[in-house]
């Protein structure tokens, strides 16, 4: 079983699960992504490539993702614990020193304080804003988007434009441990090993799951790790996709019968 994100990956990049389907990504405008363990895999090792060599994070560099909950999104997450950084998620837990913000800029992403980390899921407390310091990483989520929409302030960088000129395999040099911090939380903080136990939700083995992005990035992406985790894949639902075609999708993509989504 895995015990850090870079085995989880391995995993993912191993044996049937290279070729199946992991993450299924349905958004507006009739927007379907789907990727493979292997691409998914990819996908991570350029982001953290491109984290540790343009952004020279490293095991301990803090980082905040002001993101929906999106596939893009959780491609940056597993990158960023892949280099052995810890993802904040809330203004409460101090200045980050790489921030990804998205087209809308702020997004809900996690408990203010007194939030707690229950069985896979976020709970307590009013959802706070994001602080910003350190470096900015603009993120374009549109499918065939290949720059940020817009005007980037000074100094920004633009994921979309950079991501794809990095290598597809990444080594490396200090990989984290199961002791390294990961994650903090409301007023919690979780290591590499907490993850993918206690704040990864249980999931039956094999289960292809359905899960609404409209509850948020860090509550998506404990889904997702359970999933992974049990050998299983994730359909991630834009909300406005969800209020029409859910029944749709979960025959179409061949769900779990009996799960809900959530």
């Amino acid at each position: 079983m895995a015990s850090t994100i870079p085995d989880l990956l391995k995993q993912l990049r191993s044996g049937n699960h290279s070729s199946s389907p992991r993450l299924t990504w349905y958004g507006p405008g009739g927007e379907r992504i789907e990727l493979s363990g292997r691409v998914l895999d990819n996908w991570v090792a350029k982001t953290a490539n491109f984290l540790s060599e343009e952004l020279d994070a490293e095991r301990g560099t803090r980082i905040r993702l002001d993101l929906p909950a999106h596939w893009k999104s959780a491609v940056v997450a597993l990158a960023a614990w892949q280099v052995g950084a810890v993802l904040l998620a809330g203004s409460d837990q101090g200045p980050a020193d790489i921030t990804f913000i998205g087209p809308d800029g702020t997004h809900d992403a996690a408990p203010a304080p007194g939030g707690e980390v229950t069985g896979g899921e976020v709970t307590g407390g009013e959802v706070s804003g994001t602080g910003v310091a350190g470096a900015r990483v603009a993120v374009a989520l549109g499918a065939l988007e290949m720059r940020f929409p817009g005007t980037l302030a000074a100094g920004t960088y633009d994921y979309a434009a950079l991501v794809r000129q990095f290598a597809d395999s990444y080594e490396p040099f200090d990989p984290p441990v199961q002791e390294d911090e990961a994650l903090r939380t409301g007023g919690t903080a979780l290591t590499q090993a907490d993850l993918l136990g206690r704040f990864a939700a249980a999931e039956a083995d094999g289960a292809r799951i359905l899960v609404s992005a409209g509850q948020g990035l860090i509550g998506a992406v404990a889904r997702m790790l359970g999933a992974w985790a049990a050998g299983g894949s994730v359909v991630l639902v834009h909300e406005s996709v969800e209020e029409t075609d859910t029944e749709r999708i979960r025959a179409a993509e061949k769900t779990s019968p009996a799960e809900k989504i959530s």
